[in-house]
């Protein structure tokens, strides 16, 4: 039991409402808004020492907590619901710990309260699993955060012995016996990666699909946002519900590109396809790699992955198997993937890589890193829009994971007012220059740069 091992002692929740800069189209909504979570915990280790750490994270309750029954306003209180038994379980009386056990321990009990309160609230649809994590990620980052500044180290130089005692298979079970978190990390961060940027279905690609100028100084084309931030990685939002136009939209996008790149001498560049699990089966899916390939065999070239292409429940749709669609591309899940049986079902279901998410927890994402590295599955970070402190969170996870070749970050398009007071401290983080996010800076104390005793920026929302 190392004497660094801490337990909860105090905690401040605090939310934050934002407008988009303008909207994001998810599962056929129009999205317009976000509430921000921010945590602060105190903890203390066995000698009494105390610490602080913040953790911050976006709801995203139209992603997490897809409802037809609810409105956005019910699912959104449920959340907070969630919450706040969340905080209340956290402090009450525990074992000490690593941040790992404590979330080891803690989150069934988080599972359980969710559950409790769904049919406490007589809600029509119950929280989801998923949901109930996201409310929890930003109290785990919280945690570590405090956790790194306390014993004076990066929260991904904690997860050696000296710190961490188990083994992944502690958590996982045998199957993963003697394997280690710390050789699936790296202790300093990739100093420059590159950054997925947002083509959503709503975004204007060229000036004449430009209706509604914003005005306000940034990009509002594709072409623009490529010229100015240097991109080579676009990830495209699809509707999965009608196969003329998401390969249309993929062959724009790939055109207003092609030409763009053209006038920067620029040859390589990559897409991922995001269908937010929109296509009613696989054969949808088939099809349009198929047509894609035929109509733009360069296009096809360039994709590098597809993401979550149908319904994140699998058990409850067995025929949605993947291993002809991996067969051209990988195939990635998302919204799926919430624990290690999601996994496994995944892989016997063909998918062939999975994402990691910041807002699924600090915790379930290194142990997820661990066990997809171990399947040998392609492996991607990316992030719900995620901006200030969250973003930092999910670019720390993309920068320390072994095999993560590019990070996602696009609240800089959407909420970049949540961005501006933490951007002049972390201008690399915040501002993209050749397409790349400069994360060198990600070795700070515990979640990353902000130091030992320093506070977060205010933020006033």
């Amino acid at each position: 039991m190392p004497s660094t091992d801490i337990c909860v002692r105090e905690i401040l929740t605090q939310f934050e409402d934002y407008r988009y800069r303008t909207p994001i189209k998810f599962g056929g909504i129009a999205i317009d808004r976000a509430t921000i979570l921010n945590v602060t915990v105190t903890v203390e280790d066995r000698n009494g020492k105390r610490g602080l750490g913040f953790g911050s994270m976006p709801l995203g309750n139209v992603w997490s907590f897809p409802s037809r029954k609810l409105t956005y306003d019910q699912t959104l209180a449920a959340m907070k619901a969630v919450i706040d038994r969340i905080a209340f379980c956290t402090l009450e009386p525990h074992e000490f710990g690593h941040p790992i056990d404590l979330n080891h321990e803690l989150e069934p009990r988080y599972l359980a309260d969710a559950d409790a309160l769904s049919q406490s609230l007589e809600l029509a649809d119950p929280i989801p699993k998923l949901c109930t994590l996201v409310c929890a990620s930003a109290f785990d980052a919280a945690i570590h955060d405090a956790f790194g500044k306390l014993v004076g180290k990066n929260c991904y130089a904690t997860l050696t012995p000296e710190f961490l005692p188990h083994d992944v298979g502690h958590y996982l079970g045998s199957e993963f016996a003697g394997d280690r978190l710390e050789s699936h990390i790296t202790t300093d961060p990739k100093p420059v990666m590159p950054l997925y940027h947002l083509v959503g279905a709503l975004d204007p690609l060229t000036p004449g699909e430009l209706i509604s100028p914003i005005g306000d100084g940034l990009p509002e084309t594709l072409g623009d946002w490529i010229r100015t931030d240097g991109l080579t990685h676009l990830k495209i939002k699809l509707n999965g519900d009608d196969l003329a136009w998401d390969v249309s939209r993929v062959l724009a996008v790939d055109r207003v590109a092609a030409e763009v790149q053209a006038q920067r001498g620029v040859t390589a560049w990559v897409y991922s396809l995001d269908f937010n699990e929109r296509c009613q089966n696989v054969d949808y899916l088939l099809a349009f790699l198929r047509q894609l390939r035929e109509q733009s065999p360069a296009g096809f070239d360039r994709v590098q992955y597809v993401e979550q292409p149908t319904a994140r429940d699998l058990k409850a749709n067995p025929e949605n198997r993947m291993h002809e669609a991996a067969k051209l591309k990988p195939v990635v899940i998302d919204e799926s993937l919430n624990d290690l049986e999601s996994l496994q079902l995944a892989r016997e279901m063909g998918y062939t890589g999975a994402a990691l998410k910041a807002c699924k927890g600090q915790s379930q994402s290194l142990l997820m890193a661990a066990a997809i590295r171990k399947y040998g599955m392609f492996l991607c970070v990316q992030d719900l829009t995620c901006p200030g402190a969250s973003l930092i969170h999910s670019a720390g996870l993309a920068a320390h994971v072994k095999g993560v070749a590019a990070i996602e970050s696009n609240a800089r398009q959407y909420m970049p007012a949540a961005n501006e007071p933490w951007a002049t401290n972390f201008p690399g983080i915040f501002r993209i220059h050749d397409g790349t996010m400069a994360t060198a800076c990600l070795n700070g104390l515990g979640l990353g740069a902000v130091g030992a005793n320093a506070q977060p920026p205010r933020l006033d929302g």
